[in-house]
């Protein structure tokens, strides 16, 4: 219980902190903004053409009688775009970091040399397209990883009580889980920390991860939320990592300062 109250106390923080540095806050808003987009534009094309995708998927049933015929397809609609909100959730993050990779990594640094001792903070060495590469190639793993949980959880949805019940919940602590992965990607890729390192790290404290990652994947659920959580989830995140790593954080839970100038985040 302590962990989960930690880890959602991260997440509060990061909110806090992008409310203090609104520059930061408003370049963090790009790449979500971005995203949303691309994404309403294929859910939309979903609503409107998913039946006649579901039609022609399905040829052997065109000579099935009324009602079935259309209960049949219904359901087939309605599962393909539960499973389309679904990838939505658990790949906004992974696509709107990509997109904001230099956004959001300048982001962080900026969170670390605020809460850091002595106001220094770590950087990669690596060039852009590397960082992207990495990041992106990363992903694509979490992203299998993810459709994997996505699938064996829908199939036992299928089961009486229990996939009406525990499924569900068990559903919001993976993505929360995943969703943490790739928040605090930004910060321990710039550290240097392999993804099977991040993932081990991640498991070794499952409460504080699911603390940070389950309630923010409830509220991805909301439209429009995600955009403006994004900065303030990878500023969570940030803090998130500090801890994972055991790294000093000066002034404790209100380590972010209030006075601090702000800058630029664009590299």
């Amino acid at each position: 219980m302590r962990d989960l109250g930690a880890g959602f106390g991260h997440l509060l923080r990061g909110q806090r902190w992008v409310a203090r540095h609104g520059r930061s806050y408003g370049f963090g808003l790009v790449p979500g903004l971005i995203t949303l987009v691309l994404y309403a534009a294929a859910l939309i094309a979903l609503a409107l053409w998913g039946t006649d995708a579901v039609a022609w998927a399905t040829p052997f049933a065109d000579d099935w009688s009324s009602p079935w015929l259309g209960l049949f397809r219904g359901f087939l609609t309605a599962v393909l775009f539960a499973l389309a909100l679904l990838l939505a959730v658990l790949t906004f993050t992974a696509v709107t970091l990509l997109i904001g990779q230099p956004f959001y990594e300048s982001l962080s640094e900026r969170v670390d040399r605020d809460v850091s001792p002595d106001g220094t903070a770590p950087e990669s060495e690596l060039p852009l397209w590397r960082d992207l590469w990495i990041s992106g190639r990363d992903s694509l793993r979490i992203l299998v990883r993810a459709a994997l949980w996505g699938v064996l959880l829908f199939a036992l949805g299928f089961v009486p009580v229990v996939g009406q019940t525990a499924v569900p919940v068990a559903g919001f602590f993976v993505t929360g889980f995943f969703l943490t992965e790739e928040l605090t990607s930004v910060a321990l890729q710039r550290r240097g920390v392999e993804l099977r390192d991040r993932l081990a790290l991640l498991r070794s404290r499952k409460a504080l991860v699911w603390g940070f990652g389950t309630p923010l994947a409830l509220a991805f659920l909301v439209p429009f939320v995600a955009v403006f959580l994004m900065p303030g989830a990878v500023a969570g995140a940030t803090l998130l990592a500090r801890e994972l790593l055991g790294e000093e954080t000066r002034g404790g839970e209100d380590a972010a300062s209030d006075d601090a100038p702000d800058e630029q985040t664009v590299r």
